[in-house]
């Protein structure tokens, strides 16, 4: 169960330490993500749904939900998707973006990006909150986007971080798996046009890490953040036109 403790410990503020860190248990804790995502948006439906049994504003709710997913994952999410838009953004071999992403700062894209990405989490969740489990589903596919990112065949950009231990380590058939798993669930549990916003989000990753290879030479830590937020984004914006 390293792989799980270690998956918990890793993508939440959760103090469940793994007894052993090594590759193998890195790969392994890729593979359970989605559950982790599941148990984070529980989290932020928790606090949408509370809120809105006290009244409170929907808009407010939906920032405020958002605020606890950022806190829940200590923003390493929202990070990754900073400085990824960051490094597609300027000029340059890859060497250059790669040293635009590891730089730490905030630069004109970035900002942008997550003005825009937050904004329509909020917004979309302020349409939810008398559904806010879907939240739960959003964040549960968010987290398959680091397995479907880490599919067999992706390289890593770096030789070293993050990237370097898990890219290329997901069976396709894991990948699969978690997808049509998540595809049933939105289908069953929610509706058809949710169910479609997953396969919309699958789709969206696949060209975001071809786009990250031709950019980069592989993926990051950064790139499996950004992929993150940008599939979450989906499922909420899909989640609403119901």
């Amino acid at each position: 169960m390293d792989g799980l403790r270690l998956a918990v410990s890793w993508l939440s503020v959760l103090p469940l330490p793994a007894r052993r860190v090594d590759d193998a248990t890195c790969r392994q804790a890729i593979a359970f993500a989605p559950l982790v995502g599941a148990l984070v948006g529980g989290f932020g439906a928790l606090v949408l749904w509370g809120l809105t049994e006290l009244g409170a504003p929907p808009l407010l709710s939906g920032l405020l939900a958002v605020a606890v997913l950022v806190l829940v994952t200590r923003g390493m999410h929202v990070d990754g998707l900073a400085d990824t838009v960051d490094g597609l953004g300027c000029y340059g071999p890859p060497e250059r973006a790669l040293t635009v992403m590891r730089d730490g700062g905030a630069g004109p894209f970035a900002v942008v990006a997550l003005i825009l990405v937050l904004g329509i989490q909020a917004t979309s969740l302020a349409e939810l909150t008398s559904n806010p489990l879907v939240l739960v589903l959003a964040c549960a596919v968010g987290r398959a986007g680091f397995v479907l990112c880490c599919r067999r065949g992706v390289p890593s950009a770096r030789p070293e971080g993050m990237g370097a231990l898990v890219a290329g380590s997901q069976p396709t058939w894991l990948v699969a798996t978690w997808w049509l798993l998540l595809v049933a669930v939105a289908a069953v549990a929610f509706d058809w046009r949710t169910a479609i916003a997953v396969v919309a989000a699958a789709a969206l990753l696949v060209a975001f890490t071809h786009h990250a290879q031709r950019r980069f030479g592989g993926i990051t830590g950064d790139v499996l953040g950004a992929s993150s937020e940008l599939a979450t984004t989906i499922v909420l914006i899909g989640a609403t036109l119901t």
